[in-house]
């Protein structure tokens, strides 16, 4: 399964979405669905990718080749080892601000991430970008009976992390992985980008929603120390 130390359990803390969060890779799982789709005749549109946002591997893998080669194992191992390709080639780098985020969060908390990437995606994450000593738990959603929207994801990192999901915070920005998290109990901030817009009715979710990481750390220095009205 994922890797946690175990901590000592603490009231709340925070859980964060991989891609789009803390790294902007979304684009090149897009790439991939796309170049693999082609090769078979079938046009991706940006309605798959929303669809596959969020997914866990075999679902998203089942999705793709049932458009494509019919073969769901092979169109999830190509498009993997094109993303893993890409950041060994350092095509992706830490969003602006994130350190500092994880550093404000680790600092009042557990810190636990709950991502739609495979384990090998995270472990290339944690390790190369110097971010794992921030992390208390991770976890990947093939690691869980199902992906997100459901909320097994987030679930399994709160429970890993020995918090309570009422008095924590989870930072997302795609439409399914929002759902996921509010329906696992978690106050959460979306983050918002023009590439690849959330549904209005994943953002009435959200407590609030921010374009910068610099404004998610505002607001989860104020959830986490008491400061926000209705936190509970």
């Amino acid at each position: 399964m994922g890797r946690s130390r175990h901590p000592d359990p603490l009231r709340h803390g925070v859980v964060f979405d991989l891609d789009g969060v803390l790294v902007m890779s979304e684009h090149l799982w897009e790439e991939a669905w796309v170049a693999y789709a082609a090769r078979y005749g079938y046009e991706w549109t940006p309605l798959d990718t929303r669809t596959c946002q969020g997914m866990s591997v075999p679902e998203w893998g089942a999705y793709l080749g049932s458009r494509s080669s019919g073969d769901s194992a092979a169109a999830a191992a190509e498009v993997i080892d094109r993303v893993a390709e890409s950041y060994r080639l350092g095509r992706v780098r830490l969003l602006d601000g994130a350190t500092e985020l994880l550093e404000a969060a680790a600092s009042r908390g557990p810190v636990g991430l709950a991502s739609s990437a495979p384990r090998e995606i995270i472990d290339v994450v944690m390790g190369s970008m110097g971010i794992g000593r921030y992390f208390a738990a991770t976890v990947s959603s093939a690691e869980v009976a199902l992906g997100k929207p459901s909320p097994d994801v987030y679930t399994e990192a709160v429970n890993r992390l020995g918090i309570e999901p009422s008095g924590s915070v989870a930072v997302e920005d795609s439409t399914n992985g929002i759902k996921a998290a509010a329906a696992a109990g978690l106050t959460v901030i979306a983050v918002a980008h023009d590439e690849y817009p959330v549904a209005a009715e994943a953002l009435a979710l959200a407590s609030s929603v921010r374009t910068s990481l610099g404004e998610v750390r505002q607001d989860i220095e104020r959830l986490l120390d008491g400061q926000a009205e209705g936190f509970g």
